[in-house]
This record gives C-alpha cells, structure tokens and sequence, in this order.
C-alpha cells in the first residue's frame, strides 16, 4: 500500500497550486509532444507545488482505445519533472476515473510512473449507490493515496449525501479531497464532516470551485465538535482555472495565506475584489453561459495566445470556444491586466527555447 511521505504530507497540508496539465494537440488532433513537455515545464518553473495530469483538462478522450494517450501523457510529465531535477518537491497528482476496475488499473500505472497521489473522479457513477462508490475508493486507497474529487453534476458529477462524506474522510489512504461541488451548501457538506472526523487535521482540502476560489482559500470553517471549536480551512486548489497565468495563481496564494496569518483585515478586504476579478476571468475561461462546454478551448485559447499552445483544438472536434467567448477572453485580459502573467511566460519561453 503506497503512503505519501512526511515531507509531501506535511507540503499538502501547508497549501500549494496544483494545476490541471492540458492536452497540446497538432491541428491534425495529434499528440503535440513538444508543447505538452513544454508546458509542464511551465508549471515547474511558476512555482506550482505539484500538477494534476490526466483530468479533466487532459480530457478524458485520452482513454478512449482509438486515441490511447493515458500512459503517455503520464508519462511525459513523469519524465519532465524527474529531468528537472528541483531542489524542491513536485507533486505527481495523476487522474483516476471510471469504475473499479478501470480506476484500480489506472492507479496501478500511475505507480508504476511514480506517480505519489491519485485524483480519483467520481464523476459518471450515477447509478451508484454512495457505499458502493465508497468500496471504490477503499479499492483504489490500497494502492495510491488518494486526492478525492467532489464534482459538480453539470459537467459529469452527482451530490452525495453529509452522511457520504462522513465515512469518505474516515477511509485509510485518503490524503485530500478537491471540492468542486461549485456550491456553497455542498461545499459546506464537506467542510462539516471533515470537522466532526478523526482526521480534521489529517486531510488537505483543496478548492475546485473556480466561481470561488479567493474566497474558499480565505474563509476558516468553525465548527463546534464535542464542546471545542475545530477549524478546517482550505489549504491550497487543485484547478482548471490555474493551468492558465500560473505565476500569479503561485503569488495570489502566497499573499492569502499571508493576509490570514496577519490577520491584515484591510489586505483580506483587498484580496476579496481581487477575488471577484478572479471568478469574472473564469468565467470568460469556463464559459458557464454555456454550461462549460467552451472551458477547455478556453484554457487553450488563453495558453495559445501566450505561445504555449499552437492551437486550442481538442480531441472531441465539437469541443470549441462558445459564441462570445473569444471576445470574452479580451475582455478580462483587458480589464484585469493585473491577473495574467504574460510578462514571465514571455521570460520563460525564452530561456526554454534558448
């Protein structure tokens, strides 16, 4: 059974950016090998903590058997970041999805990559019932540690029950939990049962909820539990949103997690309008006037007019930019001038390319 070390563990619980690893294409919709190299070596250099490969941003087409790009796309940021050779540690985080079977075989790869946690979705389980998804991630938990992932139901996931989540943070293995549930309530859910657990202070929560992402990294849950208070807060995020101006995303979490050590109410009022110019770029990113479906052409469309990306095709050759998004996009690249990191991008690409 695979265990994160104490120095990982002790780095989870700290806080760090992990982004979503895109899938670079040729126009032909072709595996771009260079530009994904490159962009993992991006993320290294922004000062991200660690990288999710093989989620949602590296779009689950990579598992159908006409396209099979699972293990290779492993296997190039497995190989990146060892050739890196940092002087500090990066965080192999591989996406794990689909039933048992399929979710413990992808596990197993990602430890035979040397791969240290797994971000199991449970996304495309409707017709489960919550103990047998609960089985599945007992499953899983005996073979990587395990990032669990609350997904919300408009892009593939359900809403599981307080009682769910209870016995989800009880289990053995489980190191995180994504909470993208884009939902203050269910969100709330989370929060509580891990408060009332055994591990309030053994499991990392991480925000996916990219509507609220300032404000989830900010806010300190206060819990009553057996007569004491518990506090469980949001330690770092593991998002789509962050695959794009990641510089940034590095330096907003620094200055949070100073704001809240401080106390410095005027900076966390700061940080909070900040917040707002976050959640309105998402949105021109995510497109949710659309239900999502431009949100991976728009993470391209962002990466590709910084020159990291040729293009912003997908896999799925229906998967676009929306009506308005284009123009969505230079709007809040406009008006937030402040929130890219255009500047470094430019830094980096020449030194990568020199």
């Amino acid at each position: 059974m695979k265990r994160l070390n104490k120095e990982l563990k002790d780095l989870l619980l700290e806080g760090l950016v992990f982004p979503a690893h895109p899938l670079a294409l040729n126009e032909d919709r072709t595996l771009d090998e260079e530009s994904q190299r490159r962009l993992t070596r991006y993320y290294m250099a922004s000062g991200a903590g660690g990288v999710a490969v093989a989620v949602h941003s590296t779009q689950f087409e990579i598992r159908d058997p006409n396209i099979n790009l699972f293990r290779k796309v492993l296997e190039l940021a497995a190989d990146e970041i060892d050739k890196a050779q940092l002087d500090r540690p990066f965080i192999k985080i591989a996406g794990i999805c689909g039933p048992t079977e399929q979710a413990v075989e992808e596990a197993q790869i990602a430890v035979e990559l040397g791969y240290e946690i797994g971000l199991l979705s449970m996304g495309g389980l409707q017709g489960w019932t919550e103990a047998a998804i609960l089985d599945r991630v007992r499953a899983v938990a005996k073979i990587i540690p395990v990032f669990g992932f609350y997904l919300q139901p408009s892009v593939g996931g359900r809403i599981f029950s307080y009682a769910f989540w209870q016995e989800f943070v009880e289990i053995e293995g489980v190191e995180a939990i994504k909470c993208a549930s884009f939902n203050r309530y269910q969100t709330l859910d989370v929060m509580r049962a891990l408060a009332n657990s055994s591990r309030a202070h053994e499991v990392a929560m991480y925000t996916g909820n990219d509507d609220n992402i300032v404000a989830d990294l900010l806010t300190s849950y206060d819990f009553e539990v057996a007569g004491k208070t518990v506090t469980v807060d949001f330690r770092g995020g593991l998002l789509g949103h962050w695959a794009v101006w990641t510089k940034k995303a590095v330096e907003l979490l620094a200055h949070v997690k100073q704001a809240k050590a401080s106390k410095d109410y005027h900076h966390l009022n700061a940080l909070l309008s900040k917040g707002i110019r976050v959640t309105d770029s998402n949105a021109a990113f995510f497109d949710p006037s659309h239900d999502f479906h431009g949100c991976i052409p728009g993470i391209h469309e962002v990466l590709r007019r910084q020159g990291l990306l040729k293009g912003i095709w997908c896999l799925n050759p229906d998967e676009v930019l929306s009506e308005g998004q284009f123009e969505e996009i230079s709007r809040v690249y406009a008006n937030y001038p402040e929130l890219n990191d255009d500047s470094f991008v430019k830094e980096f690409l020449a030194k990568d390319n020199s």
